[in-house]
């Protein structure tokens, strides 16, 4: 397949993230996530497509190399990719200013969960990485239909549909849960980002 190429409603999106570097298992994320600073974009992919392979359980995966945990029940994602931060600068002389780029900032990056305990208990496998400070390869996958092959970076995962996919390093800082009287029972988690994000991509 290829990039999405037509309007749609990004209804089966998907963030993952990898628990295995360099084919070595790491359920807990404690193996050193990889250095992306220096390589190009079709290297970046050429380096993380691998780590997104086997997909396991969010509750009682257990990871071998190469694989991967689906964040799933999300009910809202954040903006993808790498904001703006303009500068006004006055100029002597001129009616108005000048507009510089500068440094842009890390975008926040807050999901929105219908929240399942299990998913997320301190024992799970997503669980155990709330606040843990593990650097973890995250992927995102903008998807209007839904793979026929599943969630993996290869073209009989993700390739069987169109698809668009970005890559980052980020850690999972916090989890808050809203309780709810009238809704499902809500959670947020907040990932602070540890590189710039990298793609867009597509298989």
């Amino acid at each position: 397949m290829s990039h999405l190429a037509s309007i749609g409603a990004g209804l089966y999106s998907d963030m993952s993230i990898a628990f295995s570097t360099g084919g070595t298992a790491n359920l807990d994320g404690s193996a050193k996530a990889p250095s992306l600073s220096g390589l190009t974009l079709t290297a970046i992919k050429a380096l993380l497509d691998p780590m997104f392979v086997t997909e396991i359980d969010a509750e009682a995966g257990v990871a071998v190399a190469n694989s991967f945990v689906r964040v799933k029940n999300v009910r809202e994602f954040p903006a993808i990719g790498t904001p703006p931060n303009i500068v006004n600068v006055p100029v002597f002389g001129q009616s108005t200013s000048q507009q510089i780029q500068a440094q842009a900032d890390a975008p926040s990056m807050e999901v929105t969960l219908n929240y399942v305990a299990k998913d997320w208990a301190s024992t799970a496998t997503l669980g155990k990485l709330v606040g843990a400070g593990s650097s973890l390869v995250t992927r995102f996958a903008l998807l209007n239909s839904e793979p026929s092959g599943g969630y993996a970076s290869t073209v009989g995962g993700l390739g069987t549909t169109l698809n668009t996919y970005w890559y980052f390093i980020g850690k999972i800082d916090s989890l808050l849960v809203t309780p709810s009287l009238s809704d499902s029972n809500q959670a947020t988690i907040a990932i602070t980002l540890q590189s710039s994000v990298k793609g867009a991509y597509t298989l």
